[in-house]
């Protein structure tokens, strides 16, 4: 079930990005492995999905609101988070509410599946999968701090990810520490 896994290592790995005791929003949250990820760090969260179940597995975790976004209205209307999650979950026409859900100084962490899935596995309709380069676009008023495109092996999947920060007027150039995940891999001759 869909939120019961550990926390996206790419989700763990950004984290540090969100600004200190910020308002995180983990959209489409499933079980809330993300939302208990940040709640755990001192972070007030608030979880949106359409499962009646996986929002109440989540309402002690923080404010879960049961919601289906995709055919119903927005429902944080006016509201801004310091980080806004999303994992496995894509829906065009939600973008601008996406983006706009993320307040000046706060982070976009966005993972989902990409064009080639459909060779290894579901989901594989267009619709579902981000196109080539599809993040960086849509993302392009965001400072990109972090982006990949490729292949996962366990489970295998293509994906696309990004961590981007609005920038907050007049403060200046932010230094937003870069990691490394994991060693280059090493290379052999064929």
């Amino acid at each position: 079930m869909h939120g019961t896994e550990a926390p996206s290592p790419w989700v763990q790995r950004w984290s540090s990005l969100v600004p200190a005791g910020a308002a995180v929003l983990d959209l489409a949250c499933g079980r809330g492995r993300h939302m208990r990820w940040f709640a755990q760090r001192g972070h007030a969260v608030t979880g949106v999905d359409r499962d009646p179940e996986a929002i109440a597995a989540v309402a002690g975790v923080g404010r879960a609101i049961q919601a289906d976004i995709e055919n119903g209205p927005w429902p944080l209307a006016g509201e801004t988070f310091g980080a806004v999650v999303v994992t496995n979950y894509l829906w065009r026409p939600l973008w601008p509410r996406i983006l706009g859900s993320v307040a000046p100084g706060g982070v976009l962490v966005y993972e989902t599946f990409a064009e080639g899935n459909e060779e290894v596995g579901k989901p594989s309709r267009p619709d579902f999968l981000l196109r080539n380069g599809e993040l960086l676009e849509v993302c392009k008023d965001l400072r990109i701090v972090a982006y990949e495109d490729g292949f996962l092996e366990d489970p295998p999947r293509f994906v696309q990810r990004i961590a981007a920060v609005r920038p907050s007027p007049g403060n200046g150039r932010a230094r937003h520490g870069l990691q490394i995940e994991s060693a280059i891999p090493h290379r052999t001759r064929q």
